[in-house]
């Protein structure tokens, strides 16, 4: 079994001994319950991590940690990036979940027009906090050391732009014309697709973003909810563009 990854907050320590402590250190020995010896993982959450085992446990939230090796991971290429329509509920996080534990770089709350979730005030601030402290928890899960960013809600308008901007866009609908399995994908780069909320993206939105280079491709023959479209495409395109080989 892999070892498992804490996050530190500031800055990936070198090689010695370091002390994980706080809400990390807590997890790590109270509930993972890490004895000395056991194998660890410190990571930035950036690409960066430290590894090493358990030299010592402390209390109920503290232990000391020897480092043996530092590294890098390199960003990957191309970066994946879905724009995500707010589900009801909790579909949220279980959407931001999955899709970082496949492997997506960003993901973009959208408003989307027929979005029955809204997200405004404090209300969205506190949504905003939650996705992005899922894909935290998922991604030390995962045991990445790039965590994937979790942008502030964008507007139609904003999302547009970002289509624009990228190597490759698509919108995922039942009735593109076209299968993502077959879609001319960049070797490096940006890759941004659009997932609508359950009841579709409006005729005005798909116009738009049509204006913006993104065409709408479909998954397979079957329907995915908003919250695991996602999930899919992402897997998908690391299969095909070459990063999950």
């Amino acid at each position: 079994m892999t070892a498992p990854v804490f996050v530190v907050g500031e800055g990936v320590p070198r090689v010695g001994t370091v002390t994980l402590d706080g809400s990390e250190g807590r997890h790590a020995v109270s509930v993972r319950r890490l004895r000395v010896g056991e194998e660890i993982v410190l990571t930035d959450g950036a690409g960066t991590g430290a590894y090493g085992t358990v030299a010592a446990v402390e209390g109920k939230d503290r232990l000391e940690v020897a480092v043996t090796e530092v590294r890098t991971e390199a960003a990957p290429s191309p970066r994946i990036t879905v724009v995500q329509a707010l589900p009801k509920g909790d579909r949220g996080e279980l959407a931001v979940e999955t899709m970082t534990e496949t492997g997506v770089d960003t993901v973009v709350p959208w408003q989307a027009a027929r979005c029955v979730t809204q997200w405004r005030g404090e209300r969205g601030e506190k949504a905003l906090a939650k996705w992005r402290a899922t894909a935290r928890e998922a991604g030390k899960q995962s045991r990445r050391l790039r965590f994937p960013e979790v942008t502030g809600p964008l507007t139609g308008k904003q999302v547009a732009a970002l289509l624009a901007d990228a190597d490759f866009a698509a919108v995922l609908h039942e009735e593109g014309s076209e299968p993502l399995a077959t879609a001319p994908l960049p070797a490096e780069g940006s890759v941004v697709l659009v997932v609508g909320p359950e009841g579709g993206v409006s005729p005005e939105e798909l116009a738009a973003f049509a204006e913006a280079g993104a065409k709408p491709y479909r998954l397979g023959r079957t329907v995915l909810r908003t919250s695991t479209a996602g999930t899919a495409a992402t897997a998908l395109l690391l299969g095909r563009t070459g990063r999950w080989s």
